[in-house]
């Protein structure tokens, strides 16, 4: 599969396989090459995974009845359970009850910051508030989810109005790869901020994706 992360931001990812007898999972496509990797690792051969484009988290009101959607399309084809990977993500609570309606299960926590950390150990941080995270997908795509649509690439004096109440940039990663710190590391320098790095790992997506209770 050889999509792009640009892709996976402007168009996410459709589907390949059959519905019969089979599991999707609906997400975000800044989850896509992790949801992938684990299926890979483990040999879920029965997961199936579908994405709605990433860019949706600049547009947060739009994601329930996205998902909405995708439910109602993944029924039409008879997968046999079907549960969302997304986080609440700035939804207000909206898309859980888009998922009680339809009963479908997501995976807990507030953000994708919060379960890559694992949503226990994210809890316990003290200094969350002021600070600005990042994940692989978003190191790769920053220019994409920040530097343009905030309009620092054509306004920077809006650095101070916007992150004036963060004190650091947090990189969460999900792969060891130090090239991605750099970039993390100087994406913190043009915000201004301290920088901090964490490997997390997968956190507690992969026991989601393994529960089909």
């Amino acid at each position: 599969m050889a999509l792009t992360d640009q892709e996976l931001t402007e168009t996410g990812l459709e589907a390949v396989e059959g519905g019969q007898g089979r599991t999707l999972m609906i997400a975000c496509g800044a989850l896509a090459r992790e949801i992938l990797a684990l299926k890979q690792i483990n040999g879920w051969e029965h997961l199936e995974l579908t994405c709605l484009p990433a860019k949706l988290h600049l547009f947060p009101d739009q994601i329930p009845d996205a998902v909405r959607a995708k439910v109602a399309e993944a029924r039409g084809k008879g997968y046999e359970t079907i549960k969302v990977v997304y986080a609440d993500c700035g939804t207000g609570g909206l898309l859980d009850m888009v998922c009680e309606e339809l009963q479908v299960e997501r995976i807990a926590g507030p953000h994708c910051y919060s379960f890559f950390e694992g949503n226990q150990t994210f809890a316990e941080h003290p200094d969350e508030i002021t600070a600005f995270y990042l994940t692989d997908f978003l190191v790769k795509q920053f220019d994409a989810f920040v530097w343009k649509p905030m309009g620092l690439d054509r306004h920077p004096e809006l650095r101070d109005m916007i992150f004036g109440n963060y004190e650091k940039l947090i990189y969460l990663s999900q792969l060891d790869d130090p090239a991605l710190v750099e970039q993390a590391r100087d994406q913190a320098a043009r915000l201004g901020l301290e920088f901090e790095h964490r490997h997390t790992g997968y956190g507690d997506l992969p026991g989601f994706l393994a529960d089909k209770a």
